[in-house]
Protein backbone atom coordinates (compact mmCIF):
# COMPACT_ATOMS: atom_id res chain seq x y z
CA UNK A 1 0.00 0.00 0.00
CA UNK A 2 1.62 3.05 -1.17
CA UNK A 3 1.74 6.55 0.11
CA UNK A 4 2.98 9.94 -1.19
CA UNK A 5 5.93 10.37 0.14
CA UNK A 6 6.18 14.51 -0.63
CA UNK A 7 2.97 15.77 1.98
CA UNK A 8 5.42 18.05 4.04
CA UNK A 9 7.22 19.48 1.10
CA UNK A 10 4.12 20.10 -0.68
CA UNK A 11 2.19 21.42 2.35
CA UNK A 12 4.53 24.15 3.31
CA UNK A 13 5.11 25.25 -0.37
CA UNK A 14 1.50 25.95 -0.88
CA UNK A 15 1.39 28.91 1.60
CA UNK A 16 3.87 30.82 -0.40
CA UNK A 17 3.00 31.87 -3.86
CA UNK A 18 5.70 31.60 -6.78
CA UNK A 19 9.15 30.25 -6.21
CA UNK A 20 11.77 31.92 -8.37
CA UNK A 21 14.79 30.16 -8.59
CA UNK A 22 17.23 32.92 -8.18
CA UNK A 23 20.68 33.02 -9.24
CA UNK A 24 23.19 31.75 -6.61
CA UNK A 25 25.27 34.62 -5.11
CA UNK A 26 27.14 34.96 -1.96
CA UNK A 27 25.35 36.27 0.83
CA UNK A 28 27.41 39.21 1.28
CA UNK A 29 25.64 42.11 0.77
CA UNK A 30 21.70 41.29 1.74
CA UNK A 31 21.14 45.12 2.37
CA UNK A 32 21.11 45.93 -1.30
CA UNK A 33 17.84 43.30 -1.48
CA UNK A 34 13.78 44.12 -0.84
CA UNK A 35 11.76 42.08 0.64
CA UNK A 36 10.80 39.84 -2.42
CA UNK A 37 14.12 39.23 -3.78
CA UNK A 38 15.44 38.03 0.10
CA UNK A 39 12.11 35.77 -0.09
CA UNK A 40 12.76 34.21 -3.46
CA UNK A 41 16.58 33.92 -2.26
CA UNK A 42 15.39 32.04 1.12
CA UNK A 43 13.23 29.76 -0.61
CA UNK A 44 16.22 28.89 -3.42
CA UNK A 45 18.53 27.97 -0.84
CA UNK A 46 15.71 25.86 1.06
CA UNK A 47 14.64 24.05 -2.20
CA UNK A 48 18.81 23.42 -2.51
CA UNK A 49 19.12 21.88 1.28
CA UNK A 50 21.59 24.76 1.32
CA UNK A 51 20.25 25.60 5.28
CA UNK A 52 23.07 27.68 7.03
CA UNK A 53 22.67 30.32 4.37
CA UNK A 54 18.45 30.38 4.55
CA UNK A 55 18.47 30.66 8.24
CA UNK A 56 21.17 33.85 7.60
CA UNK A 57 18.66 35.01 5.07
CA UNK A 58 15.85 34.38 7.51
CA UNK A 59 17.49 36.19 10.27
CA UNK A 60 18.54 39.29 8.14
CA UNK A 61 15.00 39.50 6.65
CA UNK A 62 13.64 39.55 10.33
CA UNK A 63 15.87 42.22 11.56
CA UNK A 64 15.00 44.73 8.48
CA UNK A 65 11.45 44.23 9.27
CA UNK A 66 12.14 45.11 12.88
CA UNK A 67 13.99 48.19 11.89
CA UNK A 68 11.75 49.40 10.00
CA UNK A 69 8.90 48.53 12.17
CA UNK A 70 6.86 46.75 9.53
CA UNK A 71 4.60 44.25 11.24
CA UNK A 72 3.55 42.60 8.09
CA UNK A 73 7.08 41.81 7.15
CA UNK A 74 7.69 41.29 10.43
CA UNK A 75 4.98 38.69 10.27
CA UNK A 76 6.91 37.02 7.06
CA UNK A 77 10.51 37.29 9.31
CA UNK A 78 9.02 34.92 11.78
CA UNK A 79 7.60 32.70 9.05
CA UNK A 80 10.84 31.90 7.39
CA UNK A 81 12.89 32.16 10.44
CA UNK A 82 10.65 29.20 11.53
CA UNK A 83 11.08 26.58 8.87
CA UNK A 84 14.65 25.98 9.91
CA UNK A 85 14.57 25.44 13.51
CA UNK A 86 13.65 22.68 15.98
CA UNK A 87 10.10 22.02 16.79
CA UNK A 88 9.45 23.65 20.02
CA UNK A 89 11.52 26.74 18.49
CA UNK A 90 9.40 26.62 15.27
CA UNK A 91 6.11 27.03 17.44
CA UNK A 92 7.20 29.90 19.25
CA UNK A 93 8.48 32.00 16.27
CA UNK A 94 4.20 31.28 14.78
CA UNK A 95 2.43 32.04 18.02
CA UNK A 96 4.49 35.09 17.44
CA UNK A 97 3.53 35.59 13.87
CA UNK A 98 0.35 35.33 15.27
CA UNK A 99 0.46 37.79 18.26
CA UNK A 100 1.70 40.50 16.03
CA UNK A 101 -0.85 39.99 13.37
CA UNK A 102 -3.75 39.68 15.22
CA UNK A 103 -4.94 43.54 15.13
CA UNK A 104 -4.25 43.40 11.53
CA UNK A 105 -6.97 43.88 9.03
CA UNK A 106 -7.57 42.39 5.93
CA UNK A 107 -8.29 38.48 4.63
CA UNK A 108 -4.74 36.85 5.14
CA UNK A 109 -4.67 36.66 8.62
CA UNK A 110 -5.55 34.71 11.21
CA UNK A 111 -5.99 32.40 8.44
CA UNK A 112 -2.49 32.01 7.23
CA UNK A 113 -1.57 31.44 10.97
CA UNK A 114 -3.92 28.82 11.39
CA UNK A 115 -2.14 27.32 7.89
CA UNK A 116 1.33 27.76 8.96
CA UNK A 117 0.68 25.91 12.41
CA UNK A 118 -1.14 23.22 10.71
CA UNK A 119 1.90 22.44 8.42
CA UNK A 120 4.51 22.95 11.61
CA UNK A 121 2.46 20.45 13.18
CA UNK A 122 2.51 17.97 10.18
CA UNK A 123 5.92 18.01 9.86
CA UNK A 124 5.94 16.69 12.96
CA UNK A 125 3.68 14.18 12.60
CA UNK A 126 1.14 15.69 14.56
CA UNK A 127 -1.57 14.96 12.75
CA UNK A 128 -4.19 15.87 15.35
CA UNK A 129 -3.53 19.15 15.81
CA UNK A 130 -2.25 19.47 12.18
CA UNK A 131 -5.97 18.93 11.67
CA UNK A 132 -7.69 20.84 14.31
CA UNK A 133 -5.67 23.84 12.75
CA UNK A 134 -6.06 23.34 9.14
CA UNK A 135 -9.88 23.23 10.10
CA UNK A 136 -9.56 26.98 11.92
CA UNK A 137 -7.59 27.98 8.95
CA UNK A 138 -10.40 27.11 6.15
CA UNK A 139 -12.90 28.70 8.78
CA UNK A 140 -11.41 31.78 9.11
CA UNK A 141 -10.32 31.98 5.15
CA UNK A 142 -14.37 31.16 4.13
CA UNK A 143 -15.67 33.71 6.06
CA UNK A 144 -12.70 36.40 4.74
CA UNK A 145 -14.15 35.11 1.22
CA UNK A 146 -10.36 34.37 0.50
CA UNK A 147 -10.71 32.20 -2.36
CA UNK A 148 -6.65 31.10 -2.30
CA UNK A 149 -6.72 30.66 1.44
CA UNK A 150 -9.64 28.58 1.35
CA UNK A 151 -8.04 26.51 -1.68
CA UNK A 152 -4.79 25.96 0.66
CA UNK A 153 -6.39 24.57 3.61
CA UNK A 154 -8.99 22.50 1.65
CA UNK A 155 -5.38 20.99 -0.24
CA UNK A 156 -3.90 20.54 3.25
CA UNK A 157 -6.95 18.51 4.53
CA UNK A 158 -7.14 16.87 1.26
CA UNK A 159 -3.43 15.64 2.21
CA UNK A 160 -4.41 14.71 5.34
CA UNK A 161 -7.39 12.35 3.94
CA UNK A 162 -4.97 10.55 1.35
CA UNK A 163 -2.41 9.79 4.08
CA UNK A 164 -5.26 8.51 6.08
CA UNK A 165 -6.63 6.44 3.08
CA UNK A 166 -9.36 8.10 2.13
CA UNK A 167 -7.90 8.41 -1.41
CA UNK A 168 -11.15 8.39 -3.44
CA UNK A 169 -12.09 11.99 -1.84
CA UNK A 170 -8.75 13.37 -1.68
CA UNK A 171 -8.53 12.51 -5.32
CA UNK A 172 -11.13 14.93 -6.38
CA UNK A 173 -10.26 18.00 -4.37
CA UNK A 174 -6.47 17.39 -6.08
CA UNK A 175 -8.24 17.38 -9.31
CA UNK A 176 -9.88 19.88 -8.76
CA UNK A 177 -7.01 22.40 -8.48
CA UNK A 178 -4.67 20.37 -11.07
CA UNK A 179 -7.40 21.64 -13.49
CA UNK A 180 -8.90 24.24 -12.34
CA UNK A 181 -6.03 26.47 -10.51
CA UNK A 182 -5.31 29.43 -11.94
CA UNK A 183 -4.76 32.74 -10.06
CA UNK A 184 -4.58 29.66 -6.95
CA UNK A 185 -1.37 27.71 -7.83
CA UNK A 186 1.85 28.35 -9.70
CA UNK A 187 3.59 26.09 -11.91
CA UNK A 188 5.28 24.76 -9.19
CA UNK A 189 2.30 24.07 -7.24
CA UNK A 190 0.14 22.93 -10.30
CA UNK A 191 3.04 20.18 -10.46
CA UNK A 192 2.49 19.22 -6.48
CA UNK A 193 -0.65 19.04 -7.21
CA UNK A 194 -0.13 16.33 -10.19
CA UNK A 195 2.52 14.46 -8.01
CA UNK A 196 -0.49 14.08 -5.16
CA UNK A 197 -3.00 13.30 -7.82
CA UNK A 198 -0.78 10.62 -9.01
CA UNK A 199 0.03 9.28 -5.57
CA UNK A 200 -4.34 9.09 -4.72
CA UNK A 201 -4.66 7.26 -8.48
CA UNK A 202 -2.01 4.52 -7.56
CA UNK A 203 -3.62 4.00 -4.19
CA UNK A 204 -7.19 3.29 -5.75
CA UNK A 205 -5.77 1.57 -8.60
CA UNK A 206 -6.52 4.23 -11.36
CA UNK A 207 -3.48 3.05 -12.77
CA UNK A 208 -3.70 4.38 -16.51
CA UNK A 209 -4.99 7.79 -15.70
CA UNK A 210 -1.88 7.51 -12.70
CA UNK A 211 0.79 7.06 -15.78
CA UNK A 212 -0.75 9.82 -18.10
CA UNK A 213 -0.01 11.84 -15.39
CA UNK A 214 3.68 10.24 -14.15
CA UNK A 215 4.50 10.90 -18.21
CA UNK A 216 3.05 14.55 -18.39
CA UNK A 217 5.00 15.11 -14.62
CA UNK A 218 8.53 13.59 -16.24
CA UNK A 219 8.22 16.23 -19.47
CA UNK A 220 7.91 18.78 -16.93
CA UNK A 221 11.10 17.99 -14.72
CA UNK A 222 13.13 17.58 -17.29
CA UNK A 223 12.32 20.96 -18.94
CA UNK A 224 12.72 22.15 -15.32
CA UNK A 225 16.21 20.50 -14.87
CA UNK A 226 14.85 19.45 -11.34
CA UNK A 227 16.37 16.63 -9.50
CA UNK A 228 14.03 16.41 -6.71
CA UNK A 229 11.15 16.34 -9.32
CA UNK A 230 12.77 14.25 -11.18
CA UNK A 231 13.34 11.45 -8.38
CA UNK A 232 9.73 12.16 -7.42
CA UNK A 233 8.32 10.96 -10.78
CA UNK A 234 11.10 7.99 -10.27
CA UNK A 235 9.62 7.01 -7.27
CA UNK A 236 6.14 7.31 -8.62
CA UNK A 237 7.17 5.47 -11.75
CA UNK A 238 8.68 2.86 -9.68
CA UNK A 239 5.82 2.47 -7.51
CA UNK A 240 3.54 2.17 -10.54
CA UNK A 241 6.01 -0.83 -11.84
CA UNK A 242 5.46 -2.26 -8.62
CA UNK A 243 1.47 -2.19 -8.55
CA UNK A 244 1.83 -3.94 -12.39
CA UNK A 245 4.15 -6.54 -10.73
CA UNK A 246 7.16 -5.82 -12.75
CA UNK A 247 9.29 -5.84 -9.56
CA UNK A 248 12.87 -5.58 -11.25
CA UNK A 249 12.17 -2.82 -12.95
CA UNK A 250 10.77 -1.18 -9.62
CA UNK A 251 13.46 -2.03 -7.57
CA UNK A 252 15.81 -0.35 -9.71
CA UNK A 253 13.48 3.11 -9.68
CA UNK A 254 13.15 3.11 -6.32
CA UNK A 255 16.64 2.35 -5.09
CA UNK A 256 17.75 5.54 -6.96
CA UNK A 257 15.26 7.23 -5.39
CA UNK A 258 16.07 6.04 -2.21
CA UNK A 259 19.58 7.00 -2.83
CA UNK A 260 18.73 10.92 -4.18
CA UNK A 261 16.36 11.49 -0.97
CA UNK A 262 19.01 9.95 1.78
CA UNK A 263 21.68 11.93 0.30
CA UNK A 264 19.58 15.27 -0.31
CA UNK A 265 18.56 14.63 3.11
CA UNK A 266 14.97 14.20 2.27
CA UNK A 267 14.64 11.45 5.29
CA UNK A 268 10.78 10.99 5.52
CA UNK A 269 10.75 10.74 1.60
CA UNK A 270 13.54 8.33 1.37
CA UNK A 271 11.87 6.42 4.38
CA UNK A 272 8.82 5.81 2.22
CA UNK A 273 11.26 4.55 -1.07
CA UNK A 274 12.75 2.08 1.48
CA UNK A 275 9.35 1.09 2.89
CA UNK A 276 8.00 0.32 -0.90
CA UNK A 277 11.50 -1.00 -1.90
CA UNK A 278 10.98 -3.59 0.53
CA UNK A 279 7.73 -4.18 -1.29
CA UNK A 280 9.07 -4.98 -4.67
CA UNK A 281 11.64 -6.99 -3.07
CA UNK A 282 9.10 -9.01 -1.19
CA UNK A 283 6.89 -9.35 -4.77
CA UNK A 284 10.21 -10.64 -6.34
CA UNK A 285 10.34 -13.20 -3.39
CA UNK A 286 13.64 -12.04 -2.13
CA UNK A 287 13.06 -12.70 1.85
CA UNK A 288 16.73 -11.83 3.01
CA UNK A 289 16.68 -8.54 1.03
CA UNK A 290 13.01 -7.47 1.97
CA UNK A 291 14.27 -8.32 5.88
CA UNK A 292 17.99 -6.06 5.32
CA UNK A 293 15.37 -2.99 3.38
CA UNK A 294 13.11 -2.71 6.74
CA UNK A 295 15.70 -3.56 9.17
CA UNK A 296 17.37 -0.13 7.60
CA UNK A 297 13.81 1.11 7.71
CA UNK A 298 13.57 0.73 11.68
CA UNK A 299 16.57 2.36 12.17
CA UNK A 300 15.90 5.49 9.92
CA UNK A 301 12.42 5.80 11.83
CA UNK A 302 14.09 5.15 15.54
CA UNK A 303 16.71 8.50 14.76
CA UNK A 304 13.57 10.69 13.25
CA UNK A 305 10.67 9.34 14.91
CA UNK A 306 8.05 9.91 12.64
CA UNK A 307 5.70 6.97 11.52
CA UNK A 308 3.70 6.46 8.87
CA UNK A 309 0.59 4.07 8.61
CA UNK A 310 2.31 1.16 6.34
CA UNK A 311 5.04 0.73 8.88
CA UNK A 312 2.75 -1.90 10.28
CA UNK A 313 3.07 -4.25 7.58
CA UNK A 314 7.24 -3.69 7.90
CA UNK A 315 7.14 -5.03 11.49
CA UNK A 316 4.96 -7.88 11.09
CA UNK A 317 7.16 -9.02 8.42
CA UNK A 318 10.26 -8.79 10.24
CA UNK A 319 8.45 -10.82 13.22
CA UNK A 320 7.65 -13.60 10.63
CA UNK A 321 10.41 -13.12 9.32
CA UNK A 322 12.34 -14.13 12.53
CA UNK A 323 9.66 -16.61 13.94
CA UNK A 324 10.86 -18.77 10.78
CA UNK A 325 14.41 -18.87 11.37
CA UNK A 326 13.48 -19.49 15.16
CA UNK A 327 15.58 -16.74 16.66
CA UNK A 328 13.49 -15.45 19.32
CA UNK A 329 15.58 -12.19 20.42
CA UNK A 330 15.15 -11.02 17.39
CA UNK A 331 11.62 -11.73 16.97
CA UNK A 332 11.04 -10.05 20.61
CA UNK A 333 12.96 -7.17 19.48
CA UNK A 334 10.89 -6.18 16.58
CA UNK A 335 7.69 -6.99 18.85
CA UNK A 336 8.68 -4.15 21.16
CA UNK A 337 9.34 -1.29 17.87
CA UNK A 338 5.61 -2.55 16.49
CA UNK A 339 3.69 -2.47 19.65
CA UNK A 340 5.54 1.31 20.24
CA UNK A 341 4.77 2.19 16.73
CA UNK A 342 1.17 0.73 16.57
CA UNK A 343 0.47 2.56 19.88
CA UNK A 344 1.88 5.96 18.31
CA UNK A 345 -0.30 5.23 15.15
CA UNK A 346 -3.22 4.03 17.40
CA UNK A 347 -3.27 7.86 19.09
CA UNK A 348 -2.53 9.49 15.79
CA UNK A 349 -5.04 7.91 13.96
CA UNK A 350 -7.24 6.48 16.56
CA UNK A 351 -9.94 4.61 14.74
CA UNK A 352 -8.60 5.29 11.47
CA UNK A 353 -7.15 1.96 11.37
CA UNK A 354 -9.25 -0.59 12.42
CA UNK A 355 -10.62 -0.99 9.11
CA UNK A 356 -7.02 -2.46 8.01
CA UNK A 357 -6.41 -6.07 8.31
CA UNK A 358 -4.61 -6.54 11.40
CA UNK A 359 -1.84 -9.84 11.20
CA UNK A 360 -1.09 -9.04 14.68
CA UNK A 361 -3.29 -7.16 17.14
CA UNK A 362 -2.25 -5.63 19.97
CA UNK A 363 -3.43 -7.96 22.75
CA UNK A 364 -2.22 -11.65 20.77
CA UNK A 365 1.44 -9.52 20.38
CA UNK A 366 1.38 -9.17 23.77
CA UNK A 367 1.09 -12.56 25.09
CA UNK A 368 3.48 -13.92 22.48
CA UNK A 369 6.06 -11.64 23.26
CA UNK A 370 5.53 -12.67 27.52
CA UNK A 371 5.49 -16.48 26.16
CA UNK A 372 8.91 -15.81 24.40
CA UNK A 373 10.35 -13.99 27.77
CA UNK A 374 9.40 -17.24 29.59
CA UNK A 375 10.59 -19.21 26.83
CA UNK A 376 14.40 -17.39 26.91
CA UNK A 377 13.99 -17.56 30.70
CA UNK A 378 13.50 -21.20 30.62
CA UNK A 379 16.23 -22.21 28.55
CA UNK A 380 18.43 -21.27 31.39
CA UNK A 381 16.89 -23.85 33.89
CA UNK A 382 17.45 -27.45 32.92
CA UNK A 383 16.16 -29.17 29.70
CA UNK A 384 13.44 -31.48 32.03
CA UNK A 385 11.85 -28.27 33.38
CA UNK A 386 12.18 -26.74 29.56
CA UNK A 387 10.90 -29.34 28.26
CA UNK A 388 7.81 -29.86 30.42
CA UNK A 389 6.96 -26.09 30.06
CA UNK A 390 7.21 -26.81 26.25
CA UNK A 391 5.09 -29.20 26.79
CA UNK A 392 2.36 -27.30 28.83
CA UNK A 393 2.43 -24.58 26.19
CA UNK A 394 2.17 -26.24 23.34
CA UNK A 395 -1.03 -27.94 25.44
CA UNK A 396 -2.60 -24.87 26.04
CA UNK A 397 -1.92 -23.58 22.38
CA UNK A 398 -3.54 -27.02 20.78
CA UNK A 399 -6.53 -25.76 23.27
CA UNK A 400 -7.18 -22.67 22.34
CA UNK A 401 -6.66 -23.40 18.61
CA UNK A 402 -8.97 -26.22 18.42
CA UNK A 403 -11.73 -24.27 20.70
CA UNK A 404 -10.92 -20.99 17.94
CA UNK A 405 -11.46 -23.29 15.25
CA UNK A 406 -14.76 -24.36 16.74
CA UNK A 407 -16.01 -20.69 17.36
CA UNK A 408 -14.66 -19.95 13.97
CA UNK A 409 -16.96 -22.94 12.21
CA UNK A 410 -19.97 -21.40 14.38
CA UNK A 411 -19.52 -18.26 13.25
CA UNK A 412 -18.91 -18.87 9.72
CA UNK A 413 -22.34 -21.29 9.83
CA UNK A 414 -23.98 -17.81 11.50
CA UNK A 415 -23.12 -15.99 8.77
CA UNK A 416 -24.03 -18.65 5.81
CA UNK A 417 -27.70 -18.69 7.52
CA UNK A 418 -27.61 -15.03 7.50
CA UNK A 419 -26.97 -14.49 3.71
CA UNK A 420 -29.59 -17.86 3.06
CA UNK A 421 -32.43 -15.57 4.91
CA UNK A 422 -31.65 -12.28 3.20
CA UNK A 423 -31.32 -14.22 -0.54
CA UNK A 424 -34.40 -16.08 0.00
CA UNK A 425 -36.59 -12.47 0.74
CA UNK A 426 -35.12 -11.41 -1.94
CA UNK A 427 -36.92 -14.19 -4.00
CA UNK A 428 -40.08 -14.21 -2.47
CA UNK A 429 -40.72 -10.23 -2.98
CA UNK A 430 -37.44 -8.42 -4.88
CA UNK A 431 -39.30 -5.65 -5.76
CA UNK A 432 -41.78 -5.20 -2.94
CA UNK A 433 -42.88 -1.37 -2.66
CA UNK A 434 -44.17 -0.20 0.62
CA UNK A 435 -47.10 1.89 0.01
CA UNK A 436 -49.30 3.87 2.16
CA UNK A 437 -51.86 1.51 1.88
CA UNK A 438 -49.46 -1.32 3.28
CA UNK A 439 -48.39 1.23 5.91
CA UNK A 440 -51.75 1.43 7.51
CA UNK A 441 -52.73 -2.28 7.55
CA UNK A 442 -49.22 -3.24 9.26
CA UNK A 443 -50.07 -0.29 11.67
CA UNK A 444 -53.50 -1.80 12.32
CA UNK A 445 -52.38 -5.30 12.96
CA UNK A 446 -50.21 -3.82 15.71
CA UNK A 447 -53.04 -3.64 18.15
CA UNK A 448 -51.77 -3.66 21.46
CA UNK A 449 -52.93 -1.18 24.23
CA UNK A 450 -50.25 0.63 26.37
CA UNK A 451 -51.48 2.32 29.33
CA UNK A 452 -51.40 5.68 29.60
CA UNK A 453 -50.93 6.27 25.64
CA UNK A 454 -53.93 7.55 23.74
CA UNK A 455 -54.55 4.61 21.12
CA UNK A 456 -54.86 7.26 18.45
CA UNK A 457 -51.18 8.44 19.50
CA UNK A 458 -49.55 4.88 19.46
CA UNK A 459 -51.28 4.19 15.92
CA UNK A 460 -49.91 7.74 14.96
CA UNK A 461 -46.32 6.72 16.34
CA UNK A 462 -46.24 3.23 14.70
CA UNK A 463 -47.52 4.94 11.40
CA UNK A 464 -44.49 7.55 11.71
CA UNK A 465 -42.04 4.98 12.60
CA UNK A 466 -43.24 2.72 9.26
CA UNK A 467 -42.13 6.06 7.56
CA UNK A 468 -38.83 6.28 9.31
CA UNK A 469 -37.75 2.82 8.59
CA UNK A 470 -39.14 2.52 4.73
CA UNK A 471 -37.38 6.10 4.47
CA UNK A 472 -34.02 4.88 5.58
CA UNK A 473 -33.49 7.64 7.97
CA UNK A 474 -32.24 5.81 10.92
CA UNK A 475 -28.85 6.00 8.67
CA UNK A 476 -28.37 9.75 9.82
CA UNK A 477 -26.32 10.30 12.20
CA UNK A 478 -27.12 11.11 15.62
CA UNK A 479 -30.24 10.20 15.99
CA UNK A 480 -31.73 10.02 19.46
CA UNK A 481 -35.03 9.50 21.08
CA UNK A 482 -35.20 13.08 21.88
CA UNK A 483 -34.48 13.86 18.22
CA UNK A 484 -36.34 11.11 16.84
CA UNK A 485 -39.85 12.29 19.33
CA UNK A 486 -39.47 15.74 18.43
CA UNK A 487 -39.28 14.98 14.10
CA UNK A 488 -42.45 13.32 14.65
CA UNK A 489 -44.44 15.77 16.21
CA UNK A 490 -44.42 13.26 20.11
CA UNK A 491 -42.70 13.04 23.34
CA UNK A 492 -39.86 10.59 24.17
CA UNK A 493 -42.41 8.82 26.80
CA UNK A 494 -44.77 7.77 24.30
CA UNK A 495 -42.49 7.23 21.45
CA UNK A 496 -40.42 4.89 24.17
CA UNK A 497 -43.20 3.02 25.45
CA UNK A 498 -44.45 2.39 22.18
CA UNK A 499 -41.36 0.51 20.74
CA UNK A 500 -40.76 -0.93 24.11
CA UNK A 501 -44.15 -2.68 23.62
CA UNK A 502 -44.58 -2.86 20.23
CA UNK A 503 -40.81 -3.49 18.79
CA UNK A 504 -40.16 -5.36 21.99
CA UNK A 505 -36.62 -3.78 22.47
CA UNK A 506 -35.20 -0.52 23.61
CA UNK A 507 -34.79 2.50 21.49
CA UNK A 508 -31.22 1.66 20.91
CA UNK A 509 -31.77 -1.81 20.32
CA UNK A 510 -34.12 -0.62 17.18
CA UNK A 511 -32.13 1.43 15.92
CA UNK A 512 -29.15 -0.74 15.76
CA UNK A 513 -31.30 -3.71 14.29
CA UNK A 514 -32.63 -1.29 11.85
CA UNK A 515 -28.69 -0.15 10.50
CA UNK A 516 -27.11 -4.05 11.36
CA UNK A 517 -30.57 -5.51 8.87
CA UNK A 518 -29.73 -2.83 6.87
CA UNK A 519 -26.04 -3.45 6.25
CA UNK A 520 -26.58 -7.24 6.33
CA UNK A 521 -28.90 -6.99 2.59
CA UNK A 522 -26.67 -3.99 1.33
CA UNK A 523 -23.17 -5.67 2.09
CA UNK A 524 -24.34 -8.51 -0.72
CA UNK A 525 -26.10 -6.40 -3.31
CA UNK A 526 -23.32 -3.96 -3.45
CA UNK A 527 -19.86 -4.48 -4.32
CA UNK A 528 -18.65 -1.63 -4.16
CA UNK A 529 -20.06 -0.88 -0.72
CA UNK A 530 -18.09 -3.85 0.24
CA UNK A 531 -15.07 -2.38 -0.88
CA UNK A 532 -15.18 0.22 1.60
CA UNK A 533 -12.91 0.89 4.58
CA UNK A 534 -14.63 -0.13 7.59
CA UNK A 535 -14.56 3.21 8.88
CA UNK A 536 -16.54 5.01 5.98
CA UNK A 537 -18.95 1.46 5.84
CA UNK A 538 -20.00 2.60 9.87
CA UNK A 539 -20.43 6.38 9.07
CA UNK A 540 -22.76 5.59 6.35
CA UNK A 541 -24.95 3.54 8.45
CA UNK A 542 -25.01 6.42 10.66
CA UNK A 543 -21.92 5.53 13.54
CA UNK A 544 -19.66 7.45 15.15
CA UNK A 545 -17.06 5.26 14.53
CA UNK A 546 -15.91 1.73 13.22
CA UNK A 547 -16.12 0.23 17.02
CA UNK A 548 -19.51 0.92 17.59
CA UNK A 549 -20.89 -0.46 14.45
CA UNK A 550 -18.52 -3.81 14.76
CA UNK A 551 -19.47 -4.35 18.39
CA UNK A 552 -23.92 -3.73 17.19
CA UNK A 553 -23.28 -6.08 14.49
CA UNK A 554 -22.35 -9.07 16.65
CA UNK A 555 -24.54 -7.96 19.23
CA UNK A 556 -27.78 -8.93 16.73
CA UNK A 557 -26.29 -11.58 14.30
CA UNK A 558 -23.76 -13.67 17.06
CA UNK A 559 -20.71 -13.45 14.11
CA UNK A 560 -18.31 -11.46 13.53
CA UNK A 561 -18.84 -8.75 10.08
CA UNK A 562 -14.83 -9.64 8.73
CA UNK A 563 -16.38 -13.60 9.11
CA UNK A 564 -19.65 -12.03 7.14
CA UNK A 565 -18.13 -10.33 4.50
CA UNK A 566 -15.52 -13.48 3.65
CA UNK A 567 -18.87 -15.56 3.07
CA UNK A 568 -20.21 -13.22 0.89
CA UNK A 569 -16.80 -13.24 -0.80
CA UNK A 570 -17.17 -17.33 -1.01
CA UNK A 571 -20.45 -17.19 -2.05
CA UNK A 572 -20.28 -14.96 -5.10
CA UNK A 573 -16.93 -16.67 -6.65
CA UNK A 574 -19.13 -19.87 -6.07
CA UNK A 575 -22.07 -18.23 -8.13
Amino acid sequence: MMKHIFLIKIIIILLFGNLVYAQRSKIDSLHEFEYPELKNKFYDYCDHNKVPQAKQIAKYYLQKAKKENNILEIAEGYNLIHFNEKFPTALKYIDSLATITKDIKGNLYPARSYLLKGNLYYKHDNLKAALDNYILALKYAKEQNDKKQTAYANMNIAYINSYIGKNAEAAKIFRYYLYNGNNITDDYQHNQMRIALISCYLEINKLDSANILIKEGEKYALVGKNKYDLNSYSYLSGTYDLKLKKYSTAIIKLSNAYTYFTNSNENNNANYSLFNLGKAYQGAKNKEKVAETYIKLDSNIQKSNITFPELREAYTYLIDYYKEKNDKEKQLYYIDRFLKVDKKLDEQLQYAFTELPKKYDTPKLLEEKEDIINDLKKRKTILYVAISALLLILLLLTYLYYKSRRAERKHHKIAQDLIHSVEKRHKIDPETEVTEALIEELVQKEQKTIKNVPEEVVQAILKELQHFEKKEHFLKKGITLSSLAQSINTNTTYLSEVINSHKEKSFTAYLNDLRVDYALERLIEDKRFRSYKLAIIADELGYNNAQAFTAAFKKKTHTTLSTYLKEIENTMTIK
